[in-house]
């Protein structure tokens, strides 16, 4: 009898989608995605500062404690892939929430964040 109430109870929670859940995308992958024009919109989430001091090539920065209040900048990218980077992935999480939560439907979080595409040593802008 208690298992039939708490299958119950579960059944009638709603289930939320975490940033975790959003698709990883690997580095390469990325790389192939960067190759072909207009494909993807690379989001880092970092500070300005750590931007400065070296970024994945092609990405805009809006920090992740900002993005709620600058959403629309990205209004224009709704229909493509958004790679979503931070330093080691925290931040990226809490950016794909966001994203996901704004309607964005093709969020990704890159394999690796900065730190593993420096550790390869992939290109870098400064």
């Amino acid at each position: 009898m208690m298992r039939a109430v708490v299958a119950a109870l579960m059944l009638s929670v709603p289930v939320l989608c975490w940033a975790g859940d959003a698709p990883r995308l690997g580095q390469e992958a990325l790389l192939e995605k960067m190759s072909v024009a207009d494909q993807v919109v690379l989001l880092d989430v970092r500070t300005p500062k750590e931007y400065s001091e070296g970024f994945i090539p092609g990405a805009i920065n809006i920090p992740h404690d900002e993005l709620e209040a600058r959403i629309a900048e990205l209004d224009g990218a709704r229909g493509k892939e958004i790679v979503v980077y931070c330093r080691s992935g925290r931040r990226s999480d809490i950016a794909l929430d966001l994203l996901q939560k704004a309607g964005f439907e093709k969020v990704y979080h890159l394999e690796g964040d900065y730190l593993g595409w420096t550790e390869a040593k992939r290109p870098v802008g400064k």
